[in-house]
């Protein structure tokens, strides 16, 4: 009898499996202020370049612009928080897109995702660099290029080390920021009451540089978004944050920027003549302005330290992708591992040599990601949008805390088309420069191939495999001990168990899940899970339906497991480790509102209808 025939026969006769709860481990998570801090730091370090970027597009409309930006961002604290308040999983729009479309398209959000941090992080650190040197006169080149790959590689360790003592450092750095930024605030403020608003009054005359107000208007909105960069970051490490932390992370992020960019723009539009404004180290101009040299050296130094916390917060949030991408096989497990401190330093390492990588292919002149950070942070807002709307008709029953409104999104959704627009059109100050869409388009292609070959690397293999025997047919023996080795790579790959838990006896419901499974994983077996309450047993319906879905789909073997129990988190535990099947291999259908758990609570249960 072959084992598929063995497997139907058996199907009415499996015994009842009973289950004894177990306890959940837990663990300590980050607090609000560690986990503002972490992502706080990159937002808030747009301060740094963002007024200085808005004056050069919009010039005396630059606070204006912020202002709006600043709403934008008040939409998006609704949408993120439904978002991730109904699947609080890392991955941020990766995993918004996860449980509402197919792996392909949300493996795209991760691209960009993956683009963004690497931008992120060598931009950042190269800045503060920048920042650091500047007080020491330092403007060579190949020390600036040293000093940058020797600032990625100490917070590499200290990513290494662990989310814990990251988040001291980050927490350190952000308290310091914003005192530094709240210092300049005020002396601004003091030196404004003193001098008059004569200087704010006539650069508002001014004409703009080019075009309307409205155009200035359009193409200063479209610089300003990036003042609003990291503002994702939260998303990718909200499984390392106390419950109810990250809707505190979403609101104190907005309060930071939607506080210190546009007072910065509209102070330094008060303070400076518009001609006069440094685009480069504009906050230490008005530091000198309005205090002197040693309120410039404070900022000097806290420009370091933030930029430095913002390649911290890329490392973090990173981390958290990519092993929430390798957990759903897209990425290979060697990315796993982890260190004693439950760092995962593969990830770490990868990610460190990437950057070095763009670095030293770029010169040093980061400039040119520019382009790559800018589009690929858009386009990940973007995509979190498409991902609230999808949530919200495929996903309707699923409880969330929060609700953002069709309005929100729909504003949300034109703001951030609007500066990606922007920002795709927008002219390279350098004539000889690329323009933003043809660096990103450099740097993603590649980036997206390799995700790709990794998302079908089985169909991949056995291409290979035809080919290989094609050609080489001549020494078909030395080649027959390669076909062996790919072909036992596949079977590990399909070996990979995965199950569905049936709420009732619905064929269509069950086919349903299998059309997912067959079309989105790898894998030759499936169990499908039928939780009973004591005594009861599976109906005539069920059984005589399953024998069905077995017969439809031979390249799949089927096998209905009832389980006396209650269906939980304890259940989901004990079946995870007695079958040796990790969680996110576990599919369920949409809970409605009436489900007893939360989402995060079930380990990382994947919907799948």
């Amino acid at each position: 009898m072959s084992e598929k025939e063995t497997t139907q026969s058996s199907v009415s006769k499996k015994e009842v499996i009973h289950f004894n709860p177990s306890e959940l481990k837990k663990h300590e998570k980050l607090g609000e202020l560690a986990a503002t801090a972490i992502s706080g730091n990159d937002i808030s370090s747009s301060v740094l370049y963002v007024s200085a970027l808005a004056i050069a597009f919009a010039g005396q409309y630059a606070w204006i612009t912020l202002l709006i930006v600043a709403m934008v961002l008040f939409f998006f604290r609704k949408i993120y928080g439904e978002v991730v308040g109904a699947l609080p999983l890392n991955g941020g729009a990766y995993n918004a897109l996860l449980n509402t479309t197919s792996k392909r398209m949300s493996s795209i959000a991760a691209t960009l995702t993956l683009l963004s941090y690497m931008a992120t992080a060598v931009i950042s650190a190269n800045e503060a660099i920048h920042y650091l040197f500047h007080l020491f006169h330092i403007t060579d080149n190949r020390f600036i290029l040293a000093g940058t790959i020797g600032l990625l590689a100490v917070f590499a360790g200290l990513a290494i080390m662990g989310i814990k003592e990251s988040a001291k450092v980050a927490i350190a750095i952000f308290l310091f920021h914003l005192t530094v930024m709240s210092a300049l605030i005020i002396a601004l403020a003091i030196y404004v009451a003193q001098h008059g608003f004569d200087t704010f009054i006539e650069n508002w005359h001014r004409p703009v540089k080019e075009g309307s107000v409205w155009m200035a208007i359009f193409f200063g909105f479209a610089a300003s978004m990036l003042g609003i960069s990291g503002f994702e970051s939260s998303a990718n490490f909200v499984e390392e944050q106390k419950p109810g932390v990250f809707p505190k992370t979403l609101r104190n992020m907005w309060v930071v920027v939607s506080i210190l960019n546009p007072l910065m723009a509209f102070l330094a539009l008060a303070a400076l003549p518009i001609d006069e404004v440094d685009k480069n180290t504009l906050l230490i101009q008005l530091g000198e302005t309005s205090v002197g040299e040693w309120l410039a050296l404070f900022i000097s130094i806290d420009a370091f330290l933030v930029l430095s916390g913002a390649v911290l917060t890329s490392y973090i949030g990173v981390t958290g992708l990519l092993e929430r991408m390798t957990l759903d096989r897209i990425m290979p497990n060697f990315f796993l591992r982890k260190n004693k401190r439950g760092a995962s330093y593969r990830i770490i390492i990868f990610f460190f040599l990437l950057s070095v990588s763009v670095l030293l292919i770029t010169k040093g002149k980061v400039t040119t990601l520019a382009g790559v950070y800018t589009i690929s942070f858009l386009s990940v807002m973007l995509l979190f949008v498409i991902g609230n709307i999808l949530l919200k008709v495929k996903r309707k029953h699923l409880p969330r805390p929060e609700r953002a409104p069709w309005l929100g999104i729909f504003i949300a959704f034109s703001a951030v088309s609007v500066a990606l627009i922007g920002n795709i059109i927008m002219k390279p100050e350098d004539p000889d420069d690329p323009y933003n869409w043809q660096v990103f388009i450099y740097y993603f292609i590649p980036a997206l191939i390799f995700i790709m070959i990794m998302l079908n690397r089985t169909a991949l293999l056995k291409l290979l495999l035809n080919i290989v025997q094609y050609i080489f047919e001549p020494i078909r023996r030395f080649f027959l001990r390669l076909h062996k080795g790919i072909d036992s790579l596949i079977d590990e790959i399909n070996s990979q168990e995965f199950v569905f838990f049936t709420k009732g006896k619905s064929i269509a419901n069950m086919n349903k899940a299998m059309l997912y499974i067959r079309d989105n994983e790898h894998t030759k077996r499936v169990k499908i899970v039928k939780v009973l309450k004591p005594g009861e047993k599976p109906s005539e319906e069920l059984i005589r339906n399953i024998k069905i879905l077995d017969e439809e789909y031979p390249e799949i073997d089927i096998e209905f497991v009832p389980i006396e129990g209650e269906f939980g988190p304890e259940l989901i535990r004990e079946l995870s480790k007695k079958w040796n099947i990790p969680i996110n291999f576990m599919f369920i259908g949409s809970p409605d509102e009436k489900f007893p758990y939360r989402l995060e609570e079930l380990g990382g249960v994947r919907l799948i209808m």
